[in-house]
């Protein structure tokens, strides 16, 4: 396909990240990068390595995140990051702050309604899909079709391949000891009838490995991963509403056509209107580190931007103000820290339950003093 006859140079650019990258249009893309040079590349998770620091002699790179191969871009001095809380990421769509001139989607083979879904991710891909002049599509049927938001005709489409090959996969695979252990300090804090935010990471996964006694869960998330599925098929979780699916075959055979996984707007979960009205909500988020005080540092580890400020702060704000919730940042002790090396991406206004696998601390209500002692405890060593 000759993306040239669409996409403009100095045009903003948007597909789906993760799981959901349409993996064969953003191969022509990079291909054919010298025909619009000045373009800009909107990108979330980068697990493919599609998108390479060379790349950039004819594309500007611009990301929320340093997630997966988005690091190296970012070591190479070629990526910019956008620091907003995620909920902020529709507007500035919208606004055209972040540029979507032209999407690229990876959908799934239409129903008999001829209606093509977005397959493995809808979040801020619907808020473009919106303002976007040019949308292609990337038919994969290796892709399920899913219950999301935003589910698109032909006539919405300026042009379309077909494709058959596995989408980006995240296996997270069994636990070690230590997420084992940090997980079983957690487990307390989620009670039946909880509706559980997980975040990225092995650690929030590990967590819904040890909550098969509970009773009436729901997933409300920016992500959905493989450890729902079991809990969905035991009776544990009975909905889960996200933005995206990042896991492994397991999950997007589970989610095909589910109508109890529903895969939304990023404008539905991350809403504080939508949060505020939950009760029980439970936040499950890891760090690159934690002061003592209960500042989190999710972005910067030894110089390089390799996290986010993500959606762990709209999450954790919902959960402090839920009626029966609690926020989690969940992390090794080792990385439990007298001074963060990087930016704070929560503020320690809104520390909640620091858990590591020494114990965990609860800094709901504690003044300084007594948070530096509780934090102490639960870090590599302690006094």
């Amino acid at each position: 396909m000759e993306l040239a006859q669409f996409i403009r140079p100095g045009d903003g650019v948007v597909f789906g990240q993760a799981c959901a990258e349409p993996q064969t249009l953003v191969e022509s893309l990079v291909a054919q990068r010298a025909s619009f040079s000045g373009a800009t590349l909107f990108m979330g998770v980068n697990w493919s390595g599609t998108v390479k620091p060379e790349h950039a002699d004819h594309l500007r790179l611009s990301a929320y995140c340093g997630s997966g191969h988005n690091r190296a871009l970012a070591d190479a001095g070629v990526l910019d990051i956008h620091p907003h809380p995620y909920s902020q990421l529709a507007r500035l769509i919208r606004a055209r702050s972040i540029r979507a001139d032209v999407v690229l989607v990876q959908v799934s083979p239409p129903n008999a309604k001829g209606e093509y879904s977005l397959g493995l991710a809808a979040e801020y891909l619907v808020p473009a899909l919106e303002v976007a002049r040019t949308v292609f599509a990337e038919i994969n049927d290796r892709v399920p079709w899913t219950h999301s938001d935003k589910l698109l005709q032909r006539s919405e489409i300026a042009a379309l391949i077909e494709t058959s090959r596995e989408p980006v996969v995240l296996p997270y695979g069994a636990p070690g000891p230590l997420e084992q252990a940090i997980a079983r300090h957690a487990v307390p804090y989620v009670c039946d009838g909880a509706t559980i935010e997980t975040g990225l990471g092995a650690l929030p996964d590990a967590v819904l490995r040890l909550l098969g006694d509970r009773k009436d869960l729901r997933i409300h998330s920016g992500s959905v991963g493989d450890g729902v599925v079991e809990l969905m098929q035991k009776g544990v979780v009975a909905e889960a509403h996200g933005g995206t699916l990042m896991g492994t075959r397991k999950l997007f055979d589970y989610a095909r056509e589910n109508p109890n996984i529903r895969l939304r707007s990023i404008e539905y979960t991350h809403n504080p209107r939508v949060l505020g009205q939950i009760e029980r909500f439970v936040a499950l988020n890891s760090a690159v580190e934690v002061d003592f005080t209960g500042q989190v540092n999710a972005e910067v580890a030894k110089g390089s931007y390799l996290g986010a400020v993500g959606g762990a702060l709209d999450f954790v704000r919902a959960a402090n103000h839920s009626p029966g919730g609690v926020s989690l940042i969940l992390l090794p002790a080792a990385r439990v820290v007298e001074k963060l090396q990087g930016p704070v991406a929560t503020p320690r206004s809104e520390a909640g339950v620091i858990v590591t696998e020494r114990g965990a601390a609860d800094l709901r209500g504690c003044t300084l003093r007594e948070r530096i002692e509780r934090m102490r405890a639960i870090a590599s060593e302690s006094p």
